[in-house]
């Protein structure tokens, strides 16, 4: 006797993926019931006149199999499995039966899935040795008793998970199985995809499970040109997009792709496609064609060639191959799948230009390039794009470069990553929480001497975890990076929850946290404590995670004027002010830690020399003023503000004066010449040229430490070094002593305060 599998009718499986998407499960029962109902959790949702409705939230399992079964529904499987408990045999034994959590099926391929859930807080790890050998053990009989009921349909088996991290080797023998494998973003990622493609969203869910696998029936002979574009081999060709679509995948960057290539595409947004779609539906059509790579393995395409050619190229017979994921979309996935619901796809031909193997770096540049002429690349989709694009580069900078941020997308992305959701990867939209870049975590990375110094060609000096190569470094780095920052987010509960309205786990305070880490990783390597490059991870974090102990202890103890204070750092400066406090954290409490700079910051920053610095300043600048003036008006008398200044400089000075003369008592005049900054006075002085500085400026203004400098214009360089001190202290910023002693030499130069002459 023929078993058949239970399914639920097509007509109520609308109903029935609105059910399967809410978060709670609903039953109406007699009102007299309430009482009961409630005392096992469940809350009244609607009272009718006899009878209420009342609601309680899904387990989490059920939860996740449920939207498993309606991400199959949405994507156009037809055929679906009407609950959890469907039992399909594998053999003649009444014990020889497998319960299936969701069952789908269209009319060329049968998904079989099994479902795994954790509700723990943090992702625990989960081999699946037991579930890959049972499936294994009843595969061949699970598929005869399918192919009864589905002849010539293509099976495959499906693990799918919600909060549970599988190590790089578990998804190997996953694959090696014959497996596949989706993890909750994938889920998510197919849902989101249904919402904007509708149907044809389950292309790409085809593509990703059955790679590389053949489609039975399909017409895949296109007349064609062939020729050679940038020293590559392209077909240019017309095609109906029903055709193209069954064989066309499109690598957008999320994780639900495979990692073995780079994923290039932003996600298709919806109101594009619902664009295009209604000018696909009014008759509208695009000229340009779309660009894919066709992969074939790197084996030529068949190409039937006719008896007559033109020029450079060749006409023919081209044959694609029929198989999924065969043709990646470089650029036109809007153009594609406007065309997925239109009666217009089985007729229209859109024009294609189809690249053969090009490699996934090439794929990568060439989108790139079309996009930096179109719609721009935003800069963190950038960033992540160039983890893959400089992976390999011949330039060993550029490969450092990728090292550090394929970490940074790893911290971002890895189910083992406390910052995993922290970080913004490709086009993720930024919020309280997913508030760190990409370039914040490569910066703090590059300068806590991780991975080292490159020149184009060769390392120049080896950083504290390089292992020889990108591949090498990558895991042990990241999983170092990884127990740092979970031992931060334990000890560091406030500001970890606070995430951008605190000042820690931000941009700045995660590069200065990566940097202060540096900081203690060469301090023990030195000490010959560990080495990095050889200890793993955990051996080397054993030894870090006392000295960030008195870290997280010292920003436990910061006050509420301390934490303001931390909170009012921007800009590019804010990550070394957090870094030099931190360093000094520990300074103060480990023997022989004294990074590079740390000492001579913290003097700079008590401000000791700003006082004099001031005065000193105020009275440079009244010299400057007046004696320029008087030079100017003895060489060109009444004509001197004409002849001895730009005009721009006299209109900004003019400007000004008249703001401060509307704003000034009555009786007081303000001059123009004195509302005149220092950078401007140096315009000035090199406004007449050479001879016009060789003539009022060069014995008197060329300090003796440049009288050996040819140039005329160097000779002056040291008005750019006085403008920045005055900056500096008119932002209340800390003087250092080397400029302080700067001061003092110009002071004495100019004969001010009777402290020296000119010599």
């Amino acid at each position: 006797m023929t078993y058949e599998i239970e399914l639920l009718p097509p007509s109520k499986i609308r109903n029935e993926i609105t059910r399967r998407m809410s978060d709670y499960v609903r039953e109406r029962i007699p009102a007299a019931r309430q009482a009961e109902y409630e005392a096992d959790g469940w809350v009244l949702d609607k009272k009718l006149k006899s009878l209420v409705w009342m609601r309680k939230r899904k387990r989490h399992d059920v939860a996740f199999e449920d939207r498993v079964w309606a991400m199959c529904a949405r994507l156009g499987f037809t055929q679906l499995s009407p609950h959890r408990s469907v039992r399909i045999p594998y053999g003649d034994g009444e014990n020889e039966r497998k319960q299936v959590d969701v069952f789908a099926a269209d009319n060329d391929v049968v998904l079989v899935i099994e479902c795994k859930s954790s509700e723990a807080e943090k992702a625990p790890t989960h081999a699946f040795k037991t579930e890959i050998e049972s499936i294994q053990g009843y595969r061949a009989g699970l598929i005869r008793t399918l192919r009864a009921q589905f002849p010539d349909h293509k099976v495959r088996f499906v693990f799918a998970t919600n909060n549970i991290n599988a190590t790089p080797d578990t998804l190997g023998r996953i694959e090696n199985a014959q497996i596949s494998y989706m993890d909750e973003e994938a889920v998510d990622y197919y849902h989101e995809l249904a919402t904007h493609l509708g149907n044809a969203a389950k292309f790409q869910l085809l593509g990703n499970l059955f790679s590389g696998q053949q489609i039975m029936a399909m017409d895949a002979v296109v007349p064609a040109i062939q020729g050679k574009m940038g020293g590559y081999l392209y077909y240019s060709f017309a095609i109906e997009p029903e055709r193209l679509l069954k064989i066309a995948y499109v690598l957008h960057r999320n994780n639900a792709n495979l990692k073995s290539m780079p994923t290039y595409q932003r996600i298709i947004k919806r109101t594009r496609l619902k664009r295009v779609s209604e000018f696909v539906d009014k008759g509208g059509f695009f000229p340009n064609a779309l660009i894919i790579n066709v992969e074939n393995g790197g084996k030529r395409l068949k190409f039937d060639r006719t008896p007559s050619d033109t020029g450079a190229s060749t006409l023919g017979l081209l044959h694609l191959p029929r198989k999924y994921r065969s043709a990646f979309v470089i650029d036109g996935q809007h153009r594609l799948y406007g065309f997925a619901n239109s009666e217009r796809a089985a007729t229209e031909l859109v024009p294609v230009v189809a690249f053969v193997d090009l490699p996934g770096p090439k794929q990568l540049d060439l989108f790139m390039q079309i996009n930096e002429n179109q719609q721009a690349v935003p800069k963190n989709l950038r960033s992540t794009l160039n983890a893959d694009l400089l992976w390999n580069s011949p330039d060993r900078r550029r490969q450092a470069q990728a090292l550090k941020l394929r970490v940074a997308q790893q911290l971002g992305e890895a189910k083992s990553s406390p910052l995993r959701g922290r970080i913004i990867v490709g086009e993720e939209q930024s919020n309280d929480r997913r508030c760190i870049g990409l370039e914040a975590i490569s910066r703090g990375i590059d300068r806590g001497r991780f991975i080292g110094e490159f020149s184009s060609t060769e390392m120049k000096k080896v950083g504290s975890f390089y292992r020889g190569s990108n591949s090498a470094t990558l895991e042990p780095l990241a999983s170092f990076l990884e127990l740092c920052f979970a031992f931060l987010s334990e000890e560091l509960p406030t500001q970890w929850n606070l995430g951008r309205v605190g000042f820690l786990f931000t941009n700045a305070g995660v590069e200065a946290l990566l940097r202060v880490i540096g900081d203690v990783v060469d301090h023990l390597v030195s000490a010959g404590t560990v080495d990095a490059r050889q200890q793993t991870p955990s051996s080397v974090f054993v030894h870090v995670r006392p000295i960030l102990q008195i870290l997280t202890n010292y920003l436990n103890a910061l006050g509420a004027d301390e934490v303001t204070e931390f909170r009012g750092n921007y800009g590019s400066g804010a990550p070394t002010i957090y870094l030099r406090r931190f360093q000094g954290s520990l300074a103060d409490a480990v023997e022989g830690f004294e990074p590079e700079g740390l000492r001579e910051w913290q003097a700079n920053q008590t401000k000791q020399f700003n006082a004099e610095s001031y005065t000193m300043v105020h009275e440079i600048e009244v010299h400057l003023k007046a004696d320029i003036k008087r030079r100017l008006e003895d060489k060109y008398h009444s004509n001197w503000f004409k002849d001895g200044v730009p005009q721009a400089v006299y209109q900004d000075g003019m400007a000004r004066a008249a703001e401060k003369q509307w704003r000034a008592e009555a009786d007081v005049k303000v001059d123009w010449w004195d509302c005149l900054y220092l950078i401007e006075l140096h315009k000035v002085m090199l406004h007449g040229q050479q001879s016009g500085w060789m003539e009022m400026f060069d014995r008197d203004y060329t300090l003796p430490s440049d009288r050996k400098v040819s140039s005329w214009r160097a000779k002056s360089s040291w008005m750019n070094q006085l403008n920045v001190i005055r900056n500096k202290i008119s932002h209340n910023e800390s003087v250092s002593e080397s400029e302080y002693e700067f001061l003092q030499s110009l002071y004495s130069w100019f004969e001010l305060g009777g402290t020296g002459a000119n010599e």
